[in-house]
């Protein structure tokens, strides 16, 4: 990922959020409707999976914000509705969509409030690579695990559907 622009960012997110909204669709179907899987969770210290919606989207979401030179402004994390988990998926892809920046942009230096008093200082190239990616696969994979610990019938295909298009038969 050394040699990413602004735009090949935003569409690793905007893919990535696509993968996500797929996984909360199986879901719901798997439950039938039943919103009460968005509670469920790993282990008792975890968060349940719909704040793992919200804390998946809210990586992409901050990159967009921080493009556009705005604080990061996290999502509600009790997420409580399918129609609020859909939401912040739409609203943050939206946010995507809108970014208009130059590359030059992941040059600068930015700081990133920890809270406790606590900061960190990283240039653009290393806030995305660094904390944004991280974070954003950890709650993706997160819920992702969730989902499958609970029965939803999915797989890696579900995971890496990014890569379907790109499949090829002899």
């Amino acid at each position: 990922m050394q040699s990413q622009n602004v735009d090949s960012i935003r569409i690793v997110f905007h893919s990535r959020l696509a993968t996500l909204e797929h996984l909360l669709k199986s879901a719901q179907t798997h439950f039938c409707d039943d919103e009460s899987f968005l509670q469920k969770r790993i282990a008792a210290d975890m968060f349940p999976f719909g704040t793992q919606i919200a804390f998946t989207c809210n990586q992409p979401r901050n990159f967009a914000l921080w493009c556009d030179g705005k604080p990061a402004d996290n999502l509600d994390p009790d997420v409580t509705s399918l129609a609020q988990a859909y939401g912040h998926i739409v609203n943050t892809k939206e946010l995507l969509l809108g970014i208009n920046v130059e590359d030059a942009k992941l040059a600068e230096v930015t700081r990133i409030d920890l809270g406790q008093s606590l900061y960190i200082e990283l240039s653009g190239n290393a806030y995305v690579n660094e904390f944004l990616i991280p974070n954003f696969y950890f709650h993706m994979v997160t819920a992702y695990d969730i989902l499958r610990m609970a029965g939803v019938p999915i797989g890696k295909r579900d995971y890496m559907m990014h890569l379907v298009p790109l499949i090829r038969k002899e």
